[in-house]
């Protein structure tokens, strides 16, 4: 399939009704490579299977963009409130031919590891063991678990590689819109490197100042992603408008929070000249040609927000080095996402300087052929 031509229809599409309890909901395998395809587990009470199916292409897209032999695919269970155990027991029952079947699926948004674990249990399925693949020598938690800034670690280096490539020297002021692990993980990785957090929006809006201490912020927010009003440091601005975060001045804004924060409807009040997508589906279609049309850059999640898709998938491919101790190996993996996240944000940003239009499908284009 050439960059330009339509995508083809998901490669399977299955209605979950729920075996021996019911569910509502769906799981979209996008592609198969090798057999294999995987993505994360939604659970919204809005949740749909057009977004489901979003996702699920997305996936195959950020795994084709890293190089990666396996397909994407995404599930999505429509959030009743009800017994959640009762739910994740179903649900694993009823996706078990799926695992076992080289689907594997992890957690997003509204799933924990604690509701994975759950329906792992239930479906009997391990990600260590399978069939034509060598087995894995140490349990999922264990490998994963110490990756949990993995994602953030890549958003960063997004942001960082096309700060730099706009031969940008100074330090940029960023905006964090949404603070859960990846936005803290963003803040804390940009402010690190030199970068001023000048702003952070939660669930409850926007905070700024001049410059926010990052430390100070971590420690004032929850597991959940809100941040302690009454732990704020003297001199910072508070705001509850909805999109607040649109308004401050600043040079980069991360994308960290729900899908389409960026609108045709508000862009028109973005300041930041550098967009970068540390969600998924962070932006319209529509958001994204304003941006390109008003001179700005923006980065798509499927290059930055790489980093907990692909630390999965390296391990289900059984790419990772198991071999190397643990400390070793997780420099590895982050090494392995910073590595391509960079590579493929300067070829984007390059093939973005030679023409008009979206760069994103040259790209895409470009990396299947090499992983052919």
């Amino acid at each position: 399939m050439s960059a330009l031509e339509e995508p083809q229809a998901p490669a399977l599409t299955v209605h979950l009704n729920g075996s021996g309890g019911d569910i509502k909901g769906w799981v979209v395998v996008d592609t198969l490579v090798d057999g294999l395809a995987m993505g994360g587990t939604r659970m919204t009470t809005g949740v749909t299977e057009e977004e489901v199916a979003g996702l699920a292409r997305d996936m195959t897209d950020k795994f084709t963009l890293a190089g990666l032999r396996i397909g994407g695919a995404k599930a999505g269970i429509v959030a009743d409130g009800g017994d959640r155990l009762e739910t994740f027991r179903t649900f694993g029952r009823t996706v078990k031919p799926l695992l076992h079947g080289g689907i594997h699926l992890g957690i997003d948004m509204g799933v924990t590891p604690a509701d994975r674990a759950v329906f792992f249990e239930e479906a009997k399925y391990d990600p260590r063991y399978r069939l034509g693949a060598p087995d894995m020598p140490i349990d999922w938690r264990t490998y994963y678990e110490p990756l949990i800034d993995v994602t953030g670690h890549g958003v960063g280096v997004a942001a960082v590689t096309a700060w730099e490539a706009g031969r940008n020297s100074g330090p940029a002021r960023v905006v964090v819109q949404g603070f859960g692990a990846v936005g803290r993980s963003v803040a804390r990785f940009l402010e690190e490197r030199g970068h001023t957090v000048v702003g952070v929006a939660d669930v409850e809006g926007t905070i700024s100042a001049d410059r926010l201490p990052v430390e100070g912020l971590l420690a004032a927010t929850d597991e959940f992603g809100r941040i302690d009003r009454s732990r704020l440091p003297a001199g910072v601005t508070l705001s509850g408008e909805p999109d607040a975060w649109l308004d401050v001045d600043a040079d980069v804004l991360v994308l960290a929070a729900q899908k389409y924060a960026l609108t045709a409807e508000n862009t028109h009040r973005l300041r930041a000249g550098l967009v970068v997508e540390g969600a998924n589906l962070a932006s319209s279609a529509a958001a994204k040609e304003k941006v390109a049309a008003s001179g700005g850059v923006l980065v798509p999640g499927v290059i930055a927000n790489i980093g907990g898709a692909a630390s999965a998938a390296l391990a289900v491919t059984r790419v990772v080095p198991f071999g190397l101790e643990a400390a070793a190996r997780k420099a590895w993996v982050f090494d392995w996402v910073g590595d391509r996240v960079r590579q493929n944000t300067r070829d984007l940003l390059e093939i973005a300087d030679g023409r008009a239009g979206d760069p994103l499908p040259e790209l895409l284009g470009a990396r299947r052929g090499e992983r052919r």
